[in-house]
């Protein structure tokens, strides 16, 4: 009879009481799996099809997207769960393979500290983002007149 040899585990750890982290985890990442998918192809959809289409794209487009706090809190949610959801993939990536501990923790760490980053960094992006700003130097002369009119 053939024996099967066991899964190879880089750390063997014992339960410890509290919150299970790894079960939420994967819940996280299938929730927010589907919730991405509505928020991307709602996105995409609204970006591409409605209106003049991709062509419709530039900057009066996005700056009028983002003047609007729908829009702001949809993309801010994008961003979130997709940032979130990325790094929580790559920790899991990296316990795998990573074998050395202080390896391990130093990678996990360095993902979830620039995770946190562009999250702070795109979130004060989308709240503070000011279509007039340095509107003086533009040569955009419609630009010019919508910020004039404020």
């Amino acid at each position: 009879m053939t024996t099967i040899a066991d899964p190879r585990s880089p750390r063997t750890s014992v339960r410890r009481s509290g919150p299970n982290l790894e079960k939420w985890g994967w819940i996280y990442m299938r929730v927010s799996g589907v919730v991405l998918v509505v928020l991307i192809f709602g996105h995409l959809f609204i970006n591409l099809m409605v209106g003049e289409g991709i062509h419709g794209l530039d900057f009066a487009f996005i700056a009028g997207k983002f003047a609007t706090p729908f829009w702001q809190w949809w993309d801010v949610a994008m961003l979130w769960l997709a940032l979130i959801h990325g790094a929580n993939g790559m920790r899991t990536i990296v316990n795998d393979y990573v074998l050395n501990e202080r390896t391990r923790k130093v990678l996990v760490w360095a993902l979830w500290l620039s995770a946190g980053f562009l999250i702070v960094l795109g979130t004060l992006v989308v709240f503070t983002f000011d279509p007039c700003l340095g509107v003086e130097n533009s040569t955009t002369e419609w630009l010019i007149e919508m910020c004039a009119a404020q």
